[in-house]
């Protein structure tokens, strides 16, 4: 159990105390699709205070985050509501240690998605989708793979190989002192090989149908399924920082393969496919602490914009 709450520590570095957190104006209400439980299979909904509502977004936690973690990392759903976009941060079916892109949590997003649409009557609404880190990996799988497609879609610095994750986290395990190896490169390994059924070498085919964009498949089979759809990736690729804090280079960072997938959409045809990247906007609160893996990398009013000029 130790090692669990460690995993999701240095995963996510987002276990802090949200107990004094306040959010104002917009009203918060969290929905649960099985009341008796209440860490898994449910949603937070942040409303507009007025009607009409121009369209809602679902904006995926990363990975060991919960709808409070979220809240307090970024003022984008508050943003949202005051241009009258609901906002839906869910929860799936592993909790805050969901993978995203496996079919279980892309299932129950159709859950939660139906749930919601439903409840609120939203079949004509603009649709949108975003997410931060694995979130942000999800959010792009989904649109891939979903019946209801989104109008546009964003992801904040994803990680979007999951076979360059699989060999990254290898290696770094490989170059790391023996009692110093990274708990969360452990933790993955053991999990995609739990969900794919091996490793790269072996089941290959399931790293590519897991991964929203994979460097050595060819055939381009899960990108092309959005070339039409307008896309936005963040990344803050300070390679120092990585090699100093965190014993880190361009092979084992996010910003590599972001760059990648954009790059073969516009070549495909996707001219909305888009990467923006940015510097010394990565911070994390409550402390303010630097990490250019962070929600803050995103300018809020900036991307609103973009949002509402998709059709």
């Amino acid at each position: 159990m130790n090692r669990l709450f460690l995993i999701i520590f240095t995963f996510s570095l987002f276990a802090i105390n949200c107990n004094g957190q306040k959010v104002s104006n917009p009203k918060i209400e969290k929905v649960f699709l099985d009341k008796t439980d209440t860490t898994r299979n449910c949603y937070t909904i942040i409303y507009p205070s007025k009607l009409p509502w121009t369209g809602y977004l679902f904006l995926v936690p990363g990975f060991g985050e919960t709808a409070e973690n979220v809240l307090q990392q970024t003022d984008l759903p508050s943003k949202l509501a005051l241009n009258g976009i609901l906002t839906i941060i869910p929860t799936f079916q592993d909790g805050v240690l969901s993978l995203g892109v496996d079919s279980l949590s892309q299932q129950t997003f159709d859950k939660i998605l139906k749930d919601v649409t439903s409840k609120h009557k939203l079949i004509d609404q603009n649709f949108y989708v975003g997410g931060f880190s694995i979130g942000g990996s999800c959010a792009i799988k989904y649109a891939q793979n979903s019946i209801i497609k989104p109008i546009a879609v964003f992801a904040i610095d994803p990680p979007l190989d999951f076979e360059r994750f699989y060999n990254s986290a290898k290696r770094d395990i490989r170059l790391s002192k023996e009692s110093e190896a990274s708990q969360e490169n452990i933790y993955m390994i053991d999990r995609l090989e739990k969900e794919t059924g091996g490793n790269p070498l072996t089941h290959l085919a399931k790293y590519y149908n897991i991964s929203p964009y994979s460097f050595t498949d060819t055939t381009q089979t899960e990108i092309k399924k959005i070339i039409n759809i307008p896309l936005r990736i963040y990344t803050e690729p300070n390679i120092n920082w990585w090699l100093k804090q965190r014993g880190a280079d361009f092979t084992s960072i996010n910003a590599t393969e972001c760059s990648a997938m954009i790059n073969e959409l516009n070549r495909l045809g996707n001219q909305n496919a888009e990467l923006i990247t940015t510097e010394n906007k990565g911070y994390r609160k409550p402390d303010n602490r630097r990490h250019p893996h962070s929600w803050s990398i995103v300018d809020n009013d900036e991307i609103i914009k973009w949002l509402l000029m998709q059709k």
